[in-house]
């Protein structure tokens, strides 16, 4: 028989090796505030020191189109590929999206320049520390008061008190909704329905004004690696008409601005097979001293059973440590995976385990979340796949 080694038991992944966000010099928190500062707008910090201070700016950010992704597909998007090599003004380099790489998260983070911990939403489902129950921040199901929920001014808002023209051009299905109030309100919103409408009124509103800053967004990219994956010909499909629409926008800058094409996140397809699935709803060791399970498939919240805590987070280690970075609360707060601070209404909102993913894995619920269990493509992690976003630039 032969002996066995380190190798038969591998140590779970270390918390610090997880690959932090690069809060407050390269992340989408950053974005807006250094476009901002350079308008001259009192309390912003120019974050991103590569970015040249411009008078008028437009952020196109398209959900879903992540570094990887597009670096992948050059011959569906010409366009957009031809200004990678400038990416992160002409250092050729990417942005992180922030953790968890989720659009709620990383919508609140562009529009308040403020990373997670700060701004408070945390996760895609998270506890309501005042109920108890699970919030879904995307939808903001269980309703709860938006602004008691993120107090914070967007920097649109504070653009405009700066005498900035600040306008938000978007799908009008998103004008009143919460998440729009709380992340990305101020100025003056103005749906389209088409992506091409939405382009030209975003260059039209960038000519209103000495100084613009305006922000416009397409949601579709992101719907079609959801439900197909982005090795898909759909999904291509899509960032073809992207890569349009930002051509489209480009063309159209008037004198003294810059467009950056930006994204929430990026995506990974995982296999519908159990090795690449694990099924919390029926793995009775994971659900063990679990009050509510919250987050997503690849980067959850664990909510556990007053005193069971410690034993939450051992079996979590021990049944998933290896494809995982299986962290408590404190251990995630203290490697700075949500900012560098967390605000005192955030701090229970986090799961008192916190499982991000290493791995091509999926950690599913099938009975509690059947719509997201079935999906082909997936965010919310570390990994580069998912983390790392484009910051394209387009000057005239």
């Amino acid at each position: 028989m032969s002996q066995s080694t380190a190798w038969d038991h591998p140590e779970p992944l270390a918390v610090e090796s997880a690959p932090v966000p690069q809060y407050g010099s390269g992340s989408l928190a950053d974005l807006l505030p250094t476009l901002a500062a350079g308008m001259g707008v009192p309390d912003m910090t120019a974050a991103i020191t590569e970015l040249t201070p411009v008078d008028r700016a437009c952020v196109f950010l398209i959900d879903g189109l992540g570094w990887e992704q597009l670096r992948a597909h050059p011959e569906e998007a010409p366009f957009l590929a031809s200004l990678l090599a400038g990416s992160r003004g002409g250092t050729g380099r990417p942005i992180t999206a922030g953790y968890p790489a989720t659009t709620a998260t990383s919508l609140a983070s562009v529009g308040t320049g403020l990373p997670p911990g700060a701004h408070g939403l945390p996760g895609y489902t998270v506890r309501n520390p005042a109920t108890g129950e699970l919030m879904n921040q995307l939808r903001w199901q269980p309703y709860s008061d938006p602004r008691a929920w993120q107090p914070y001014p967007t920097v649109f808002e504070l653009a405009h008190r700066a005498g900035v023209h600040s306008a938000q051009v978007s799908s009008p299905t998103f004008e009143n909704t919460p998440l729009t109030r709380v992340a990305l309100s101020g100025g003056t919103f103005l749906g389209r329905l088409t992506g091409e409408d939405r382009m030209d009124l975003a260059a039209e509103q960038l000519a209103a004004a000495d100084r613009a800053l305006v922000y416009t967004y397409y949601a579709e990219l992101d719907g079609a690696g959801h439900r197909y994956g982005v090795d898909s010909d759909t999904w291509r499909g899509q960032l073809m008409c992207v890569d349009r629409l930002a051509q489209r926008l480009a063309e159209q800058l008037p004198p003294r601005s810059a467009l950056y094409v930006t994204a929430d996140h990026g995506m990974v397809d995982i296999p519908f097979d159990e090795p690449h699935r694990i099924d919390f709803d029926e793995d009775w060791e994971l659900r063990a001293g679990v009050a509510l399970l919250g987050g997503e498939g690849r980067a959850r919240h664990v909510y556990a059973v007053p005193g069971a805590e410690d034993d939450v987070l051992t079996c979590w280690r021990e049944v998933l440590g290896e494809q995982f970075w299986v962290a408590s609360r404190e251990e995630a707060v203290a490697a700075g995976w949500f900012g560098p601070r967390i605000d005192p209404r955030v701090y229970a909102r986090i799961g008192d385990v916190v499982a991000a993913a290493r791995d091509d894995v999926l950690l599913i619920a099938s009975e509690r979340e059947p719509k997201e269990s079935a999906m082909a493509g997936n965010h919310g992690s570390m990994t580069p796949a998912e983390q790392l976003v484009p910051l394209l630039e387009v000057r005239s």
